[in-house]
């Protein structure tokens, strides 16, 4: 994750291959309206991809130019917020589970077949696992801040009731005494 202070952006990333295949997966965890604009840049300084205000987003680019590629979250539109952005970024393609799996064009045993389809659902649960614990974050920042307003709540509540004690016991304590110069007055 990423702290993203507010009016603050920019990022780069290291070299990149020509034609490999990217992957971005980015998500507002915490701060503000948990939205944040997103853009990416190529070498030639050419908007590959630009969104604003979003909370999650992914998408899949495959690069036409060796170099560096600028991936860029702004916070600019949020004077007071500052944010924390989880991003993913994956670049090329996996490689195969087996080693001989990329040269072979037969078909694959059955305990081959198993390890490929152990290995995808692996993929799916590690990709579960992110999303639950990205949730969870959100979550538990969203269930802090609650608990420090209810907390700020509950001392200004204890401070109001103290001072109306305090006054009506005052109150009450000015009903029941004597005012002792009107009382002198009255008998002499």
């Amino acid at each position: 994750s990423l702290p993203l202070l507010p009016l603050a952006d920019s990022m780069k990333l290291p070299p990149l291959f020509a034609f490999v295949f990217s992957l971005c997966v980015c998500q507002v965890i915490t701060g503000g309206h948990y939205d944040v604009d997103c853009y990416v840049e190529d070498p030639l300084g050419n908007v590959i991809y630009r969104e604003t205000k979003k909370q999650y987003d992914s998408f899949t680019y495959r690069t036409e130019v060796k170099g560096v590629y600028q991936f860029c979250f702004s916070n600019e539109f949020s004077t007071f917020s500052h944010k924390t952005v989880y991003f993913d970024f994956q670049v090329g393609d996996e490689p195969p589970i087996l080693p001989d799996m990329g040269n072979k064009v037969t078909a694959l045993t059955q305990m081959e077949s198993a390890c490929v389809t152990i290995h995808e659902a692996l993929k799916t649960v590690i990709d579960s696992q992110t999303h639950y614990r990205l949730r969870e974050a959100q979550d538990r920042a969203r269930a802090e801040d609650l608990n420090s307003r209810v907390s700020y709540w509950s001392i200004g509540e204890t401070i109001a009731l103290f001072v109306v004690s305090f006054s009506q016991v005052l109150l009450l304590k000015s009903f029941f005494t004597e005012k002792r110069s009107a009382h002198r007055a009255v008998h002499s």
